[in-house]
C-alpha cells in the first residue's frame, strides 16, 4: 500500500516538472528573426514620388493648341523642309471635272478634310478650382485658333481664355465641359521651399504622359534669358527633375502632392531643345496672381 502511494506520488512529480518547464529564454537573435519574418510578408511603403503623383494625376491635364488645316504643311518633308514643286500637270488633266480632281493621292491618302481642326502643339496644364479653371504657360496656347484639353478620366472639352500673363508666361483657362470627378490640385506657398527639397514634375513630354519625374529644387529666384540675350523672366524656381517639350504648363509639386510651381522652360547651351538638367517653373504665387485669387 505504501510502495502504491510512493509510485503514485512520483508519478506526480514527474508530470508536474514535465510541466511546469522554465520558460524559455528569448534572445535577440529570435526577436530580430521573427521582425524580418513579419516585415517580409508586409508591402513596401510607397516612394514619395509615387504618393506626390497619386495625389496631383487626377489634377493634370493635357493641353492641345487647335486650328484648321494649312496647306503649307503639305509641302513639308518629314524633316520639315518644304518638298520639291510637283511638275506642272497636263491640259487634259487640266480639263478633268473638280470632282475628280478631289479624288485620293497617288498613295491612296485621302485628301486633308479642310474643316476638320488639326493639332498643331502640345503641353500641359493643371486644374486649380471646382469650377474647370486651369494653369498653363502662354506659349503653349500662343496663336491658336482653339485650345482643347483632356482630363485624366478621358474627357475632352474646349477652353476658354479666361486672362494671360505675358511676363510670366502664363494663362489661366477654363473648361467648358468637367468630369463628374473633378479633383482641384491644391496649391502651396513657395515660402520655405528650400535648395535641396525633393520635388516632381508631371506632364506630357512629347505629347507621352502623363509622365513623372522626379529631382530636387536646384535654385530659387533665377533668372531666364531669351535667345537674344534678353531677360524675360525673372523669379524662378530651377529644379532637375527631367523636363521636355510638352511639360510646359505643367505642376512642379512637393512630396505631398502640393503644386508649388508651373513648368515653364529648360536651359540648353546648345541649339537643341531637350533636357540638360536645367529647368524652370514660374511660383505658384505668380500663376496665383495671374487668376486673381491669393490661397495663401
Amino acid at each position: 500500500m505504501i510502495f502504491s502511494g510512493v509510485v503514485a506520488a512520483l508519478a506526480a512529480l514527474g508530470i508536474y516538472s514535465t510541466v511546469m518547464q522554465p520558460p524559455l529564454k528569448i534572445t535577440q537573435r529570435d526577436i530580430d528573426a521573427a521582425v524580418l519574418h513579419t516585415l517580409k510578408k508586409q508591402p513596401p511603403e510607397p516612394s514619395h514620388a509615387s504618393v506626390a503623383y497619386d495625389v496631383i494625376r487626377p489634377s493634370v491635364v493635357l493641353v492641345r493648341r487647335l486650328g484648321k488645316h494649312d496647306p503649307a504643311d503639305d509641302t513639308k518633308g518629314k524633316k520639315g523642309k518644304a518638298a520639291k514643286p510637283r511638275a506642272e500637270k497636263s491640259k487634259e488633266k487640266d480639263s478633268k471635272k473638280p470632282e475628280e480632281q478631289k479624288s485620293a493621292n497617288k498613295d491612296g491618302k485621302k485628301e486633308p478634310d479642310k474643316d476638320k481642326d488639326e493639332l498643331k502643339g502640345l503641353g500641359t496644364g493643371v486644374v486649380f478650382s471646382e469650377d474647370g479653371m486651369i494653369f498653363t504657360n502662354l506659349h503653349v496656347i500662343a496663336g491658336a485658333e482653339k485650345i482643347g484639353v483632356v482630363f485624366g478620366d478621358g474627357t475632352e472639352s474646349e477652353v476658354e481664355v479666361m486672362t494671360v500673363q505675358p511676363e510670366n508666361d502664363l494663362a489661366v483657362l477654363r473648361a467648358k465641359t468637367l468630369p463628374d470627378d473633378l479633383v482641384p490640385a491644391t496649391l502651396r506657398s513657395t515660402k520655405g521651399l528650400q535648395v535641396g527639397d525633393e520635388v516632381l514634375a508631371v506632364g506630357f513630354p512629347f505629347g507621352i504622359g502623363p509622365s513623372a519625374t522626379f529631382g530636387v529644387v536646384s535654385g530659387l529666384r533665377r533668372e531666364h534669358y531669351s535667345e537674344e540675350g534678353k531677360k524675360n523672366l525673372i523669379d524662378l524656381i530651377q529644379f532637375d527633375a527631367a523636363a521636355n517639350p510638352g511639360n510646359s504648363g505643367g505642376p512642379l509639386v512637393t512630396t505631398e502632392g502640393d503644386v508649388v510651381g508651373i513648368v515653364t522652360s529648360i536651359l540648353n547651351p546648345t541649339d537643341e531643345g531637350f533636357f540638360v538638367g536645367i529647368a524652370f517653373a514660374v511660383p505658384i504665387e505668380n500663376a496665383a496672381a495671374a487668376a486673381g485669387v491669393s490661397p495663401f
